[in-house]
């Protein structure tokens, strides 16, 4: 015998061998390769939606924990010695052997929750004697590659609970509407012996058979002790679930994001507030009911945390299940819309930062005229000059204009683009000066990420060391899926994918200096509108938010951005589809949204001013520029630093009077000694034709004594409203078949004076008072030329074109 098994030895050494490899492979490496649902949920857990698997089955990721009270119900009813058998249980399988033999059929099978793990694992087995076999051995591998606790998990999370629900997660939010862990000792009970024949035990069918069975598993734990006789009999009152719920859909179109982002099948942990997400979807859905009247269908609105960088609420547009609004999938908030005005703060920023502005500096405004744009403010009224603040305020487009033509749009779109603006794919040319009034588009997710590293900035600046005071990930996106905090969508990281590092260091340097910011969101404390638009008061909160509104071309987009050191609401209304609606403006439709929004948020403060990057500077009152030696009225106020480089006021002169204060004069018509020397705040002509208008104090220069020869200043006696120098001009024909009038305009410093118009040397005739003259020019190069009584000249250079585009 010893020689036999001696001869043997090698052989049994190498079929034990490949016995424990087989038995080593026998198992996969991950047991389960089906389709999960996505599942959306707030910060505190709880559901907000979910999108079913790719099979049709509610089956939720796999589960990281089970609650004491199904465990407990599960090992009760399914497996008591789960914690002592290495994945078999000789005496179960004797026991359903015997009761198999004495019933003459299979009525018990005597299966572990290992095995049944294996069984939901190979998937549609027969189940006879091999099978069980099979399942017996894979069982035990299973066991030891896995804890108990981690087998549990495995068979909570793909039980089946009947029809297309599949795993515990899903089976309490579709029967009870809660999670695992919230489940009452009944509905523990109930879904502990739901999957012990799903088909035949489903609610809302076969209850009494279904409750028998529950009741029956209760007073087994009640006499294993696991409550007491009152919770029993409470318990056993509990209902039988008629019907599965139907799966939450708030915050839809974050879940939609979630899955672009390449977040399928899995369980999203996000930072939304429930409650929150639930009161600012309300805000939004009640407005929208009455935007609907007059036709404007589509809503969305975003809050942000500052201080975090998180998202709190995500509406990316009204939703309701079964409605006929149209677009109501799209997600807005997204979805890239004509800007509006909402570029005007980062462009009032950026002047203030460089040092090419201060913040009431004068700005002109007066209609201007390009070769293809030809902006207007929305009042279509002008101020001929107004200070950059207010201009901000007032949302003027034509200041706005030559803040970005003294920025230049180059730089600009730069700026832009580091700071977080993902939708300027065309070049800046592309745009051109019509980027600062929604001639780009942006999406509200940028900009209110772009807003909120502002207030990043301005927050994080005081509590910084000066080397730290600027850090990119001040303009970090803002993260919304909280189990991936540290992983966060950062804007820095996406660039250095692609460029080099040297140029990001640059586009990162000083995104905006904190002093450019804080007086930023100043100007932007108390957004007027004049006119008609008057009714922005009605929107006053007693809350300090900065707050800006913008309408796109057309009124197809009406937007609203407010920001306080907490958060950054941002609301777009509008139709998905882009149509345009009367009454669709940022202050009347997307404003009250806005202000309701901020109502329902905890209470804010505000910012502190960065007093390291500020300075007291005497500045000229009427100006806004820094106080030259001609200022008349200078206040010592809060600059930027970077403002001590801008330029003194220039719209300050010395001028010599007579003793009348009637007539300006020189030395050689008045003796110095007989002269009166003053400042006076002299705007150009054409600005002052407008300034005075609503400046009824304004005061022109007192013209020059006839005695006196020559002028004693050096200005504009008079300028040309229309046309722009070197304009290019198209003259559209009218129904007649003629061609229509172009309207040539002139400022000039004494209205009453008579101008003498010539075209081309040719005599055309003369104005008083009103300096107007309407022409029909052919096709072709012209001069206009404008004399006034006094022999000054005016030569402006134009072209008519002889079609459009020429």
């Amino acid at each position: 015998m010893k020689k036999q098994i001696k001869k043997y030895r090698y052989s049994i050494v190498v079929l034990l061998v490949l016995l424990s490899a087989a038995y080593y492979v026998c198992l996969p490496k991950t047991l389960f390769n089906d389709p999960y649902a996505t599942v959306l949920n707030a910060e505190n857990g709880e559901m907000l939606s979910a999108r079913i698997a790719r099979d049709g089955q509610w089956r939720f990721p796999e589960v990281d924990s089970i609650s004491d009270k199904y465990e407990k119900a599960l090992l009760t009813f399914e497996d008591q010695y789960f914690y002592s058998h290495p994945g078999v249980n000789p005496l179960a399988m004797g026991r359903a052997m015997v009761q198999n033999l004495k019933a003459g059929s299979v009525v018990s099978g005597g299966s572990t929750l290992s095995m049944q793990v294996i069984r939901m694992y190979r998937k549609g087995k027969s189940r006879n004697v091999y099978e069980k076999l099979v399942e017996m051995i894979l069982a035990t591998r299973l066991e030891l590659r896995y804890s108990k606790k981690n087998i549990l998990k495995l068979y909570a999370s793909h039980a089946p609970f009947g029809g297309n629900t599949v795993g515990i997660e899903a089976a309490s939010w579709r029967y009870f509407g809660r999670r695992a862990n919230d489940l009452s000792w009944a509905e523990a009970a109930l879904l502990a012996v739901l999957p012990n024949q799903p088909s035949l035990l489903y609610p809302g069918r076969n209850t009494a058979p279904l409750k028998a069975k529950r009741d029956r598993l209760l007073d087994k734990m009640y006499d294993e002790g696991f409550f007491d006789e009152t919770s029993l009999e409470l318990a056993k009152e509990e209902p039988i679930p008629s019907k599965p719920n139907d799966i939450p859909i708030e915050a839809l179109h974050l879940l939609d994001k979630g899955v672009k982002d390449g977040k399928e099948g899995q369980r999203l942990q996000t930072t939304l507030d429930a409650h929150l997400q639930r009161r600012v979807d309300r805000v939004v859905k009640n407005h929208n009911a009455l935007l609907r009247l007059d036709g404007i269908e589509n809503a969305s609105a975003i809050v942000l945390d500052v201080r975090s960088n998180t998202v709190k609420a995500y509406i990316g547009n009204v939703y309701e299940e079964g409605a006929s609004s149209t677009g109501q999938q799209v997600d807005v908030i997204q979805a890239p819309r004509s800007t509006g005005s909402l570029l005007k703060p980062i462009l009032y920023a950026s002047l203030l930062d460089e040092g090419l502005m201060l913040p009431k500096s004068l700005l002109p405004d007066v209609p201007v005229y390009f070769k293809n744009f030809v902006p207007k403010n929305f009042t279509r009224e002008y101020d001929g000059a107004v200070h950059a603040d207010m201009a901000l305020a007032r949302s003027l487009n034509i200041p706005a204009v030559h803040m970005l033509q003294d920025y230049g749009y180059p730089r600009f779109h730069e700026k832009l683009k580091g700071l977080g603006m993902t939708t300027l794919t065309q070049p800046a040319s592309h745009y051109g000066l019509s980027m600062i009034l929604g001639g780009s588009e942006g999406t509200l997710w940028d900009l209110t990420n772009i807003y909120a590293g502002m207030a990043r900035t301005l927050t994080r600046f005081n509590g910084r060391t000066p080397e730290k005071r600027y850090e990119k990930s001040d303009f970090d996106f803002a993260n919304y899926d909280g189990a991936n905090s540290k992983v966060q969508s950062s804007l820095f990281n996406e660039r250095a994918k692609k460029q080099p590092t040297e140029n990001i260091e640059l586009s990162y340097n000083k995104q905006l200096s904190a002093s450019s910011i804080w007086f930023t969101f100043k100007a932007m404390l108390e957004v007027y509108r004049p006119g008609d638009d008057a009714q922005w008061k009605l929107y006053s909160s007693a809350k300090k938010i900065a707050w800006k509104t913008g309408t796109s071309f057309g009124y197809r987009d009406g937007w609203a951005i407010g920001v306080t050191p907490e958060y950054v609401v941002g609301v777009w209304v509008g139709n998905a589809d882009g149509e345009g609606r009367p009454g669709l403006t940022g202050i009347q439709a997307a404003a009250p949204i806005l202000f309701d929004i901020f109502d329902v948020l905890p209470e804010t403060t505000w910012f502190n001013p960065p007093m390291a990057e500020m300075v007291y500077a005497p500045v000229d009152r009427q100006s806004g520029y820094l106080a030259s030696s001609y200022s008349i009225q200078v206040d010592t106020v809060l600059i930027p630093k970077a403002g001590l480089n801008t330029m003194a006021s220039p719209f300050h002169q010395r001028v010599h009077l007579d003793k009348t204060r009637s007539y300006r004069v020189n030395s050689d018509c008045e003796p110095v000694v007989d002269m009166i020397s003053t400042n006076w705040f002299v705007l150009p002509p054409k600005q002052a034709l407008y300034y005075k208008k609503r400046n009824p104090t304004y005061e022109e220069l007192p013209p020059l004594r006839s005695d006196c020869f020559g002028e004693s200043l050096d200005m504009e006696v008079m300028d040309m409203v229309y046309p722009e120098p070197d304009a290019q001009v198209y003259i559209p024909i009218n129904l007649e078949g003629e061609r229509e009038q172009v309207v040539f305009e002139v400022a000039h410093r004494k209205p009453n004076s008579q101008l003498h118009w010539h075209l081309d040397d040719v005599y055309l005739g003369t104005t008083q008072g009103n300096h107007v003259l309407a022409l029909t020019p052919l096709a072709g190069q012209h001069i206009i030329t404008v004399v006034d009584e006094e022999g000054h000249r005016l030569l402006r250079n134009f072209t008519v074109l002889e079609k459009v585009g020429e």
